[in-house]
Order: C-alpha cells, then structure tokens, then sequence
C-alpha cells in the first residue's frame, strides 16, 4: 500500500505523464482516499497549467539587450546582471512575478544543461587518463612486456597477426633506452601495440595504433606523477609515458624520431 513519502515522490511523474502503468494505476488508487495528497496535486498541477502557458514567454526588452551587449566582455557575471534586472522588473511591477520567475527557472535550467556539457571531459582528457591507468595496470600486474626480448627482430614479428598494423620498432640501447619487449594492449577503443624500453629502473611504455598523417610534435607534461608525451608521425599515433623525469623522457623521444623505424 503506497504511504505519503511514496506518492510526493510520484507526484511529479504522475503529472508530467512519466509513470509506468502499474505506477499511475497505484497512485490513483492513493490519491482517491487521500485529501492531504489530492491537494497536493491540484496545487501541482496548477502550477504545471500556468508554466506552459504561452503568455509567460516574454520578448526581452531593447534596454535589457542593449546591457547584455555592452556586458559581453565580462565586467560582472550573469547572475549579478539578472539581479539587477530582476530588481527593476519587481520594483515597477509591469510584468508580475510570473513571467520573471519563468524567466529565471529557464536560466537555471540552461545554466545546469551547460554545466553538464561543460563537465563531461573531453576526448584527450579520457584518453589520457586511460592510458595513465593502463600504464599503472601493468606496473601493479607485473604485465609489461607479453614478449621479453631486447632484440628488435624478435618484438616486432611477435605483433603479426595479432594487429591490423606493423607497428615500428626501434632499438636504443646505445642511447641508454634499452628496448626489452612488446605487448598489446586496449586503448582508445582498440587493441594497439606497446613497446616497453627502460631508462635505468623506469620503465617507459610506448603505444603505437595508426592515425593522421599529418606530423604533430610532441608535448610533455604531467599527470598523477608520470611524464608523458604525444605526438604523430609517418601515419602513426604515439603516446609516451614514464615516472622517469622529462628531461629524459624528453631525450627518449628525441632519439626515437631520429631513428628510422625498420
């Protein structure tokens, strides 16, 4: 049997049509005993009738316009603008309280639709974090490297078959970046290759997956305490990342694009 808390909590579905059937038909037979919740329905429900009314959309004046124009570079934010209209709609009392407060409710509702959209991050910004966390991943699983070999003729053939893609592979040991295996791993929505060199103690993961054409150069930064670095090159995506310092990273990558991948 629906109580009170229940059928306030249905209310509003009740009247915008949002229930399921078994919810509507369990809320009437409440509401049909209940004159505390049939009052509160009827005040809801007036209140709904006066929202949709076409006569609370309102053209905003020349004036108000006008401000908003001369405000766009920023001196005070929205809000204070409203405030001081606000102030002025209420104070001379030609378009009631009604329409001004439909007003600000749309403001309210569009400013969190906006900040909604504002806060879902961006595509790089997952992407980054995915790739900090696959990095972490195979740290903590002790899954570096699927194949263990120093040897460049050994890493990459290891890749065929398993890729749609040959990704290249580069030896740096004699610049102190010893190449020591490869794995595949799943990043951006597909399976890429991961070249695994070391830097003294740091591992430094490298993952490759086809992409633009055009060159990018890289940029280092840092995130969670690892350094990491993106860039493109030869129709290939490359992202770096490490817990050595960028200076070294930086010297990584320097090396890696010297060297023609074979």
């Amino acid at each position: 049997m629906m109580d009170h808390e229940q059928s306030f909590e249905l209310l509003p579905g009740y009247i915008d049509q949002e229930l399921s059937l078994s919810e509507a038909l369990e809320f009437e037979r409440h509401l049909s005993g209940c004159e505390e919740c049939q009052r509160a329905y009827e005040e809801q429900r007036q209140v709904s009738v006066q929202l949709r009314q076409a006569d609370l959309r309102v053209e905003a004046p020349a004036e108000l316009v006008k401000r908003i124009k001369a405000a766009l570079p920023g001196r005070r934010s929205l809000w204070q603008r409203l405030g001081d209209r606000f102030g002025q709609w209420s104070g001379g009392g030609s378009l009631g309280w009604a329409p001004v407060g439909a007003m600000v409710m749309s403001v309210v509702a569009l400013s969190w639709s906006a900040g909604l959209y504002f806060s879902v991050p961006s595509s790089e910004t997952r992407l980054t974090q995915e790739l900090v966390d696959n990095h972490i991943r195979s740290l903590q699983f002790n899954h570096l490297s699927d194949v263990i070999s120093t040897d460049k003729h050994t890493v990459k053939p290891w890749f065929n078959g398993k890729l749609d893609y040959t990704p290249p592979v580069v030896d740096l040991a004699q610049q102190g970046y010893p190449l020591v295996g490869g794995r595949l791993d799943y990043l951006n929505g597909r399976s890429v290759a991961v070249m695994v060199y070391r830097y003294k103690l740091h591992p430094i993961n490298l993952y490759v997956w086809p992409g633009s054409d055009a060159g990018a150069a890289p940029h280092i930064y840092e995130q969670q305490g690892y350094h990491l670095a993106h860039w493109s090159a030869a129709g290939m995506n490359y992202w770096a990342i490490t817990d050595a310092g960028d200076n070294e990273l930086n010297n990584f990558i320097v090396d890696l694009r010297a060297h023609a991948a074979s």
